[in-house]
């Protein structure tokens, strides 16, 4: 009888094609595919509580596979963090109850995005931040960032996504928990704030899912509003359009790290 592993993984995302598979191209979900494969004889598609853009980094992904291969959890922890890339880690590698899905089961999820706002950003941190010193009024940034406060349709902020009918028929249509997918883009965020913490200017977004390229348009959104372009008093009207081109700018990809997956 084999087990379903549920791994953490944290990864640097600048050098990859995003989490999804692609052929020709390095992937997480592709390298880690073809980790396990070399461990273990066995091919399998780790699932992933979401897929990462190219560029886009995880302190905290979580993936879950089936395994038939007998293998302790230290062991299949350790093979991994041997054949993989250093910029990919295996946090911890646990076996699970088999109605256990890393994308169906998870409740919500943390995001943050890091912007650096002094006058040089160091080569050691480029890689993971949007260096960015216009002038932004903070008073501003937090008023746009209670807007998003509770359930709304987001999609003014999701980026058309190729591949969202193709992966929902291949999906199960209902999450591990009974409760039936999510219709549409309407998402509920539960936290949305801005801190400023020396030269590093964080905003950090928790919701119960995000749509394609959502934190991103939220952040570059809410940058035109910093810079006065735009009031606070625009988003509810910009929401209510379900417009994406009513929105703003989407930020670059690597400043935006998936913090947790919460189960």
């Amino acid at each position: 009888m084999g087990a379903n592993w549920k791994i953490t993984l944290s990864y640097d995302g600048t050098d990859f094609h995003g989490w999804q598979v692609q052929p020709g191209l390095a992937t997480i979900q592709g390298l880690l595919a073809e980790g396990i494969e070399r461990i273990t004889g066995e091919s399998v598609l780790p699932q992933g509580s979401g897929r990462t853009d190219a560029g886009v980094h995880a302190l905290a992904q979580v993936a879950n596979f089936s395994l038939a291969a007998p293998i302790p959890a230290e062991n299949l922890q350790r093979a991994l963090n041997r054949t993989l890339p250093p910029a990919i880690r295996i946090l911890s590698a646990e076996a699970v109850p088999p109605d256990f899905h890393a994308r169906h089961s998870a409740q919500s999820k943390w995001y943050e995005y890091r912007i650096f706002r002094g006058e040089l950003c160091s080569p050691w941190i480029a890689r993971y931040v949007y260096a960015l010193n216009w002038p932004l009024q903070m008073n501003a940034l937090h008023a746009a960032a209670e807007v998003f406060l509770g359930e709304h349709d987001f999609s003014s902020f999701a980026a058309s996504d190729p591949d969202a009918g193709e992966r929902a028929a291949a999906e199960a249509p209902k999450y591990g928990d009974g409760k039936p997918e999510r219709e549409g883009n309407v998402r509920e965020i539960y936290a949305s704030s801005w801190s400023l913490q020396d030269d590093m200017l964080l905003y950090r977004v928790h919701g119960n899912g995000f749509l394609h390229h959502m934190v991103r348009n939220l952040v570059g959104t809410m940058l035109d509003a910093g810079r006065g372009q735009i009031c606070a008093g625009d988003l509810p009207a910009i929401l209510a359009a379900r417009d994406r081109s009513s929105a703003g700018p989407t930020a670059p990809a690597r400043g935006l790290f998936l913090m947790r997956v919460i189960y």
